[in-house]
């Protein structure tokens, strides 16, 4: 696999850049040393297709084992998109030794740079307890880029064809959950079902629940999580009441300034940001989604 990076990124990995042409622009990345809130932040994109992906918060350390983090971030990245592990693991195994080299000339710099803005636009999606940024490597992977030769493209369809391709065969394939979702009304019969993956966010599933009941998100949200646990009737006037009687284990807000108010009704608080469906689901089978805290619309899943 072939590393072509900037000077700035070079000096700082402290590697010799070689002379060396990927035959397989499928294994060739270019790579750029950016700042997102203070800290060092790489951005890779694929030569073939302008795929991206974004490692955050490198530290010293990190960089005397660069190979093996570029190697897992992508792994991890492609994981997440829910390509077949086989699959991951071969195009790891195939991509042999990582070399660096220098960037090959101001058309693929300006691409990378194209990506590095789009990166900065997604700053708030970063998390701060991962080197390994996922979410916003898919979420820049989907911005529209223009290709000279085929108008504008996907960077993360193209890399789906190409690991297509690649692997000869479909590539998709990773745990799911099927979800019965009903909205509260009275006199009004109103649900949905689909099916996501586990690998989803609860931010990504607020963004599918949002479309499918067609809400145009302009309202705060929040998740609360049942056990098995029956309620008190204490909690009947309080938002996580749950018209069966479960007691709620967790509660996920979608914004930090929820943990600025009391909370004495004894309910963990987490911030929604990053949890995966997969720390709860299976395990928790009923869960409640507010949206918009005027109206308080109950979707019970």
């Amino acid at each position: 696999m072939l590393i072509q990076c900037t000077k700035k990124l070079l000096d700082v990995i402290e590697r010799k850049p070689v002379v060396y042409e990927e035959e397989n622009l499928l294994f060739s990345w270019h790579a750029n040393l950016i700042t997102l809130n203070r800290r060092k932040t790489i951005v890779l994109v694929n030569d073939k297709n302008r795929y991206v992906v974004v490692l955050y918060g490198l530290k010293a350390k990190d960089f005397k084992r660069f190979d093996e983090i570029i190697l897992n971030a992508i792994r991890l990245t492609l994981l997440d998109e829910c390509i077949d592990e086989e699959i991951v693991e071969e195009y790891v195994r195939q991509s042999g030794e990582i070399l660096y080299g220098k960037t090959k000339n101001s058309s693929y710099v300006g691409k990378m740079n194209a990506a590095c803005d789009v990166v900065y636009l997604y700053e708030d999606l970063i998390l701060d307890n991962t080197v390994y940024q996922t979410f916003v490597s898919k979420v820049a992977s989907r911005y529209w880029v223009g290709k000279q030769e085929e108008g504008y493209i996907y960077p993360s369809k193209e890399m789906f064809k190409d690991l297509e391709a690649f692997a000869g065969r479909p590539i998709f394939k990773c745990k799911a959950v099927e979800l019965k979702v009903t909205l509260e009304m009275e006199n009004h019969n109103i649900w949905r079902r689909f099916i996501v993956p586990l690998n989803s966010t609860f931010t990504q599933l607020h963004k599918v629940l949002q479309a499918a009941f067609g809400w145009l998100d302009y309202h705060l949200h929040e998740f609360f999580i049942y056990g098995d646990e029956m309620q008190d009737i204490s909690f009947i006037n309080h938002p996580s009441y749950n018209k069966a009687g479960y007691k709620p284990v967790v509660n996920l807000v979608s914004d930090e300034e929820a943990f600025d108010y009391p909370n004495d009704n004894g309910i963990e608080m987490r911030f929604e940001k990053g949890i995966k469906l997969s720390e709860y689901i299976p395990k928790y089978k009923r869960l409640l989604y507010v949206y918009d805290f005027g109206d308080n619309w109950k979707h019970y899943i």
